[in-house]
């Protein structure tokens, strides 16, 4: 990660995903958080972890916290012949932090969350995934939000 790209709000979501992920994996809520957090950063030489932003805090807790109807909403919007057991752990991790992001969490314009996910799809899974995801996720862009960006 770049400096000038370690606070952004697109790092903070890449690690929000991050977190997530190793949730999935069995990790911790604060465990995980903190290490997607401060795993690439110089460390410093008290060796204290760093304090977590509060946005990363409220994308991987709003997640979690909403996680069952996530996946609700989610199993309601993929193809007949699909399952959302079928879905790759990736795939899973960036749908439920996209949709968590555009339908629950007000602070993101629904354009600007979708475009972050997928730039972060872009990145940890193929472009297949990317199309995918884009395809799912666009159906929750609100009317308000794309006569904003229109």
């Amino acid at each position: 990660m770049t400096k000038h790209f370690q606070h952004s709000r697109r790092d903070l979501r890449e690690r929000a995903f991050q977190a997530l992920f190793a949730m999935e994996m069995g990790g911790d809520f604060l465990p995980a958080s903190q290490f997607a957090y401060d795993y690439d950063k110089e460390a410093a030489d008290d060796k204290q972890p760093s304090e977590l932003p509060v946005f990363l805090l409220n994308l991987v807790n709003g997640v979690m916290d909403h996680k069952a109807e996530l996946d609700e909403v989610i199993k309601k919007n993929l193809k007949t012949s699909w399952s959302i057991e079928r879905l790759t752990v990736v795939d899973k991790t960036m749908l439920r932090l996209g949709l968590f992001e555009m339908t629950l969490f007000e602070e993101t314009p629904d354009r600007v969350a979708l475009n972050e996910i997928i730039e972060i799809a872009k990145k940890y899974s193929d472009d297949t995934s990317a199309k995918f995801i884009n395809g799912l996720l666009s159906q929750f862009v609100s009317d308000e939000s794309a006569a904003v960006t229109e």
